[in-house]
């Protein structure tokens, strides 16, 4: 299911005394999270701070919002999970969310045998890893071009050319 608002990270604490927050950013890059001027603190977008600046930190995100000017404030916003707008978004051309692609269906591209639901994604560097929940357990499968054959996210569907010995009943 496509979600409007989408979980992008979590307040993990203040920066300073002037009500500035650190964000543990769960996107590829702290950089992406800088980019809204509106973050939500819930997931259907009835709540939401005002970004008056961010920064990236390390691997961190220095959030300053408007309206939140103490410590004191910016504590009481600790452990909050931020969302963004999947409108406010922009992503490349054949670019998903993570979270649009869990519990989607892996089919094979040549017999439209149904392997399993992707279940988590792992990120290595290289690629991602997914991780299939299938009827004999979990299967990793590195998402590379050469396996993926095509993303549905709307219908839910990933179909999949999968390399030899992913599957012990497939080759």
């Amino acid at each position: 299911m496509i979600k409007s608002f989408l979980e992008t990270g979590k307040i993990t604490g203040t920066h300073g005394v002037r009500g500035e927050m650190r964000v543990h950013p769960w996107c590829d890059s702290p950089e992406f999270l800088t980019e809204f001027k509106r973050l939500y603190l819930d997931d259907k977008g009835e709540e939401y701070i005002k970004v008056v600046r961010s920064r990236a930190h390390g691997n961190m995100v220095i959030l300053k919002a408007d309206g939140i000017d103490t410590i004191e404030q910016a504590e009481k916003l600790r452990n909050k999970v931020l969302y963004i707008s999947r409108k406010d978004a922009k992503l490349e051309e054949g670019a998903y969310f993570v979270q649009d692609l869990i519990d989607c269906k892996v089919i094979d591209a040549d017999s439209d045998k149904e392997y399993g639901i992707l279940s988590d994604v792992s990120q290595t560097g290289a690629n991602d890893v997914w991780h299939i929940k299938t009827e004999k357990g979990e299967v990793l499968i590195p998402a590379i071009p050469d396996v993926v054959q095509d993303i549905d996210a709307e219908k839910g569907v990933i179909t999949i050319r999968a390399l030899k010995g992913l599957f012990d009943d497939e080759n």
